[in-house]
């Protein structure tokens, strides 16, 4: 999102850029993020590892994504545990995260420097924005080859809920770490998740407009689910 935002190279865009790099610092502040994506690259790394001597294993896919798990590793230990300590310190983005939790608390009456600093042209706004999200990067791109991957550990296969509900218990020696759901956008229904590690349950859902609560689906609904491990 703070991506997109950033390149609409407006004031309304850089100020839904700065709501989404507010959300990402308030997200890494809570534990420690770095240490946390460096042990799951880790044992990314250990698990395909366990391929090398296996028959009929693409030799060349399996270096290229075993190099590239181990240039983000790398990227991310370089950047040491201080590496968004510059954003963190930053008077000019706390003042905004602060002032962000009240309704209308961004306004140029309250934060002044943020106006002016919109008002700055297009350009500047976007390279200052580039630098804040560069910092972030390693971490960024970790996550998201680390989620590429979890979604390739997937397999499809065809459910049937029973009007619209379905119960799954996992494999507890198999741990699942992300489930998807596919359905036609035709079939105007829309799955509700709730459970634990152990199992889940998936209700569909028919959408009855803004001004209805949506009902469960009485029919049987056939879906397509992938369990990612």
């Amino acid at each position: 999102q703070a991506l997109y935002h950033n390149e609409m190279a407006s004031a309304w865009g850089s100020r839904a850029a700065m709501a989404s790099l507010i959300d990402i610092l308030a997200v890494t502040t809570r534990g420690d993020v770095r240490s946390d994506v460096l042990k799951e690259l880790e044992g990314q790394l250990a698990s395909l590892s366990a391929f090398d001597s296996r028959p009929g294993v693409d030799a060349q896919r399996l270096k290229n994504l075993t190099s590239n798990l181990t240039r983000l590793r790398g990227d991310l230990t370089s950047a040491g545990s201080a590496f968004l300590q510059p954003l963190r310190n930053s008077e000019f983005l706390s003042a905004i995260k602060q002032r962000s939790a009240i309704p209308g608390g961004t306004c140029e009456f309250d934060l002044p420097d943020y106006y002016f600093w919109l008002t700055q042209p297009d350009e500047a706004r976007m390279r200052a924005f580039s630098q804040w999200l560069g910092l972030l990067r390693p971490m960024c791109d970790a996550i998201a080859e680390l989620l590429w991957l979890t979604r390739q550990n997937g397999r499809n296969r065809q459910e049937t809920a029973k009007g619209g509900t379905l119960n799954i218990t996992f494999d507890r020696d198999n741990p699942l770490q992300l489930l998807r759901i596919s359905l036609p956008a035709s079939a105007g229904l829309y799955p509700e998740i709730s459970g634990s590690h152990h199992r889940c349950n998936i209700r569909f859902l028919t959408w009855n407009g803004l001004t209805a609560r949506p009902t469960q689906a009485q029919t049987d609904v056939t879906f397509t689910l992938s369990c990612c491990s």
